[in-house]
């Protein structure tokens, strides 16, 4: 099982660097709940933040993710796994938007899949396999 992070799969969508050695694992993965507005979050950036993505291709990101959530991705609660985040969040300095993450994949026994250098360093010190 391969937990994929937001960093991850917002690169995917968003075509961003390495995004092809990245898709191999969305037809996998799981993650929490709180991905899609993170990814979605992003993509808003994108188009009105960094001007960088015209609105047409903003609503096309959009799609892409929906489809992947819809027929790709397992979503878990992030609420389930909130108290092992907060644990996590607080003993290694890093947000709980990200420690969520690395808590689903301590409860599954699961990689994670991150592109995230923080993250994905306490998730070693953790014990988590870190792709890619």
């Amino acid at each position: 099982m391969i937990v994929i992070d937001a960093s991850a799969l917002t690169a995917f969508i968003l075509r961003e660097e390495k995004w092809s050695e990245l898709s191999s694992y969305m037809y996998r993965a799981v993650s929490v709940d709180n991905v899609v507005k993170e990814v979605s979050n992003a993509i808003w950036k994108a188009f009105y933040i960094r001007k960088y993505l015209s609105a047409e291709d903003a609503f096309s990101a959009l799609e892409v993710l929906k489809m992947l959530v819809d027929k790709n991705l397992i979503l878990y609660q992030s609420f389930n796994y909130l108290a092992k985040a907060f644990d996590i969040s607080i003993e290694h300095g890093i947000t709980l938007y990200d420690s969520v993450y690395i808590a689903l994949a301590l409860s599954e026994g699961a990689q994670l899949l991150t592109l995230d250098e923080k993250q994905a360093n306490v998730a070693k010190s953790l014990g988590i396999r870190v792709l890619p």
